[in-house]
């Protein structure tokens, strides 16, 4: 008389061939669902791809409080500088201010980095000469500042086409690392270090044409 008052939860009589048909049924789901992901589209279609031709990186000493910019030309008159980040295929990937507001994000939290680096991507061909000049921005040690500069080729594989140190000495300063030329397929078929100015030819570029 005690279970007309459901005083406890009642326990159905134990139905070996149900549990074994839901453990079945449960397999059959687990297998349906590998097949699905098997034959469902490659997850990576529809990513853009990053892939670059050539990568110029600027560097100085890490912790430096100066600001050294990088300013690059294409063939076509394009510039790509801290004012104009993306223009033809040039890209500045990375606008480095010295000690002046260089954070990077480590799980979550903003770090002062101590890398002192500005790259640019040329993700295209164009043929012709490409300019690439380094500028003193901010001069706040009042010490020479030795930057690097390094052009790489990156297809079919790693080239480095330049690498040298130029010593900038006060702010203002504006020298040209390399200037290098490509054809076609992208070969490069000169290097030169003949100085161009590109700030000058922001100005006035009918001037500084050459």
């Amino acid at each position: 008389m005690i279970d007309d008052f459901d005083f406890s939860p009642r326990e159905d009589a134990f139905d070996p061939f149900g549990v074994m048909l839901f453990k079945a049924m449960q397999v059959l789901a687990l297998l349906f669902f590998i097949a699905l992901l098997s034959i469902s589209p490659d997850a990576k279609e529809g990513k853009v791809d990053p892939k670059a031709d050539f990568l110029i990186t600027m560097s100085w000493p890490d912790n430096h409080p100066d600001d050294v910019d990088l300013f690059v030309q294409d063939p076509l008159g394009n510039m790509v500088w801290y004012r104009r980040r993306s223009a033809g295929f040039m890209t500045l990937d990375r606008d480095d201010r010295g000690g002046v507001n260089d954070f990077i994000m480590v799980a979550g939290r903003k770090v002062l980095s101590p890398i002192r680096q500005e790259t640019v991507s040329i993700r295209g061909i164009v043929a012709g000469e490409y300019t690439v000049n380094v500028y003193h921005f901010s001069a706040l040690t009042k010490q020479p500042v030795p930057v690097s500069v390094r052009v790489e080729k990156l297809n079919p594989t790693v080239q480095v086409v330049h690498y040298d140190t130029i010593n900038l000495d006060h702010g203002g300063q504006e020298e040209t690392a390399v200037r290098f030329v490509i054809d076609e397929g992208g070969t490069v078929t000169g290097v030169s270090r003949d100085r161009k100015s590109l700030l000058q030819t922001l100005r006035d570029p009918k001037r500084n044409a050459g």
